[in-house]
């Protein structure tokens, strides 16, 4: 029965895998065309909020707006919704994959001995210094190259840290995905849209209905709603600590996608970058390599 549960959570952490992959693509997509950071946020939040509402009003308990759904939403619902869609504005599709995911396994464990007090086992410890190694080649590589990608960067990493955040959040407080999930996109849709009709420029009239549905049914249907309760199932089945080193694999995806979608370059220092994080994907999950097994017999 376990052995079933687990094939079950890391059969939902390929699907956030793929979804996460076409999440930067898409997401860029949207940015680099004929609409704004803010046309984007506000596509997702609306059509979500259309798919969650009847969902909502369906559950047979509502939690009330407390602190702590305010604070989940302020994390995952506004916070790594508007640095996301901010940062594709500045920064490629590529290093959105490998800095939102990619660095998921350190703000993850970052995040889980805030709040929880575990720290990671020595063998995500050597997944992390590879995908660590990988994400400062990448950055070095930036950095060399000048412009302004390092802005977008620098918030895909504070973007991260929402997410972790308010996965461990949800977790340490017991909320079911759905709860989670259908809350946080209504009250994020509550806040958000009246600022972005009152107070934010608006180019979404410049832009075709294609590219309207496009953002509408990925980013409100598929990211918002679908995405973040397999996200939070498979952090129950799995945990968060593994679920933050499963999900860096999404990197490779984004990054090799992004080269014929959006005809982004394969540079030498991305392709190193990309290697080293998957390898540390597959070292903090792997269970066979007797060298680990002897690392975990030691004392820290």
């Amino acid at each position: 029965m376990e052995h079933q549960s687990l094939r079950r959570g890391y059969l939902l952490a390929g699907t956030i895998v793929l979804i996460w992959s076409g999440f930067a693509l898409i997401s860029r997509l949207g940015v680099t065309g004929h609409l704004h950071s803010w046309d984007v946020a506000a596509i997702r939040m609306g059509a979500g909020a259309l798919v969650a509402l009847p969902l909502w009003l369906h559950m047979p308990h509502h939690r009330r707006l407390d602190w702590r759904m305010a604070a989940l939403t302020a994390a995952g619902g506004l916070g790594y919704v508007l640095l996301c869609y901010s940062a594709f504005s500045f920064a490629p599709a590529s290093h959105g994959g490998i800095l939102l995911s990619g660095i998921q396994p350190f703000v993850m464990a970052l995040s889980v001995w805030l709040v929880m007090g575990e720290l990671p086992t020595r063998q995500r410890l050597y997944g992390m210094a590879l995908i660590g190694l990988g994400a400062g080649i990448l950055g070095f590589d930036v950095l060399r190259g000048g412009g302004d990608s390092w802005i977008g960067d620098t918030m895909f990493v504070a973007a991260s840290f929402c997410w972790s955040l308010y996965t461990v959040l949800a977790r340490r407080w017991k909320i079911s995905p759905w709860e989670t999930t259908l809350n946080v996109v209504l009250i994020s849709a509550a806040v958000y849209l009246p600022v972005y009709l009152f107070a934010l420029p608006h180019h979404i009239a410049e832009a075709s209905i294609g590219e309207i549905a496009l953002q509408a049914f990925y980013q409100g249907v598929i990211a918002a709603v679908v995405q973040m309760v397999i996200y939070m199932r498979a952090v129950e089945i799995l945990g968060a600590s593994r679920m933050g080193v499963l999900t860096a694999f999404s990197p490779i995806t984004s990054a090799l996608l992004a080269v014929p979608v959006l005809g982004e370059p394969l540079t030498l220092g991305l392709l190193i970058s990309l290697a080293l994080v998957s390898s540390g994907v597959l070292v903090g999950n792997a269970t066979s390599l007797p060298f680990l097994r002897r690392a975990q017999k030691c004392p820290m």
